[in-house]
C-alpha cells in the first residue's frame, strides 16, 4: 500500500476532494490543531494518482510539496483511529469509539477523598490499570477507600473479590452508592487500621493503601500480611518516600517501580519471600 500526502491550508481540503476524478484509491485528511494546515492523504495499491493530485492542486490554486510513503497494508485502514478519541462533545454527551476499552466511572465523591484528579489517586489508578492486564482476575483490597473510586475502577477492570474499607462511615456510605451507580459488586465496610477490635482482612492479590506516609509506616505490620502479590503504597510526599519504602523493605518487600507526580510519590512493591 502506498500513501501520497501533502499539507495545505484547511480551507482547500474540500475543494481538492471535489475536483478529484474517481479512481481506485482512498482519500482522507487530518487537521493539525496547532496550525491552519491539514494533511491530505491518498491511499492506493495500483497505479499512481500523483498526476491527478498535481492537477487538483493547480485547479484550486494552491502550492504544496507532495510526498510518497509505503505503508503496511492494514495500517491505512485504521489510520483514522489515531485521531478519533473519546471526547465530551456537549455537557451531557460523551462519544467513545468502540475500539477504546475504557472503564468509565460515574461517581459523586461527596466529602470523601478521591476524585481521580489528585496525584496520589491518579498514580494509584494507573497502577491498578497496569496490573489488571498482568494479573487477570486478581483479588483486590482498597485500604482507605474514600470515595470508592479505586475499588470501582478495579471492579470495572476485571478484578475479583473487590473490597474496600475506610475509617469514615460517611465515606463508606458514599462508596456503596457510587458502586451501585456503576453496577459493580464491591464490598465496602467501616474499619480503621490499628483498631483495638481487630478484623481479619484476609489476603488479596493486590492491595492498595492510599493513605498518608506516616500511617503507612505506623501500620506496616498490619498491612503487609494482607498482600498476596502486589502492594501499592500511596499518599506519600516525595521527601518521605524513602522512609516509607524502608519500612516495607524491612517487612520483606522490594520495590518494582514508582510514580512521582508533582510533590507525591506512589510505589509498587512485591513481597520478596513469595517470589511473585
Amino acid at each position: 500500500m502506498t500513501k501520497l500526502f501533502c499539507s495545505v491550508p484547511e480551507r482547500f481540503v474540500n475543494p481538492l476532494f471535489e475536483v478529484f476524478d474517481g479512481g481506485d484509491f482512498v482519500l482522507s485528511s487530518y487537521r493539525d490543531v496547532e496550525s491552519d494546515l491539514a494533511e491530505m492523504r491518498i491511499f492506493f495499491e495500483e497505479g499512481n494518482p500523483r498526476p491527478q493530485l498535481e492537477q487538483a492542486l493547480e485547479t484550486v490554486g494552491v502550492q504544496a510539496e507532495i510526498f510518497e510513503q509505503s505503508i503496511a497494508d492494514e495500517d491505512w485502514k485504521f489510520a483514522y483511529r489515531r485521531h478519533f478519541k473519546t471526547e465530551l462533545v456537549s455537557p451531557r454527551i460523551l462519544v467513545q469509539p468502540e475500539w477504546e476499552d475504557l472503564a468509565v466511572i460515574k461517581f459523586d465523591p461527596g466529602l470523601a477523598f478521591g476524585t481521580g484528579k489528585h496525584e496520589t489517586t491518579k498514580a494509584s489508578l494507573q497502577y491498578i490499570d497496569e496490573l489488571s492486564s498482568e494479573m487477570r482476575g486478581a483479588s483486590f483490597l482498597d485500604m482507605g477507600s474514600g470515595s470508592g473510586i479505586l475499588s470501582i475502577a478495579a471492579a470495572k477492570l476485571g478484578y475479583t473479590s473487590v473490597r474496600g474499607f475506610d475509617i469514615d462511615i460517611a465515606a463508606v456510605e458514599s462508596s456503596i452508592e457510587n458502586a451501585k451507580k456503576n453496577a459493580v459488586d464491591v464490598e465496602f465496610f467501616k474499619y480503621a487500621l490499628g483498631s483495638v477490635e481487630k478484623r481479619d482482612l484476609g489476603v488479596a492479590d493486590v492491595v492498595v493503601a492510599n493513605i498518608l506516609g506516616p500511617l503507612l509506616i505506623r501500620f506496616a505490620g498490619e498491612i503487609a500480611p494482607c498482600v498476596g502479590k502486589r502492594l501499592v503504597i500511596s499518599g506519600i510526599l516525595n521527601e518521605y518516600y524513602s522512609e516509607v519504602l524502608a519500612a516495607y523493605v524491612e517487612m520483606g518487600f522490594e520495590e518494582i517501580s514508582r510514580k512521582t507526580i508533582g510533590e507525591w510519590t506512589t510505589g509498587l512493591l512485591k513481597p520478596v519471600s513469595k517470589n511473585q
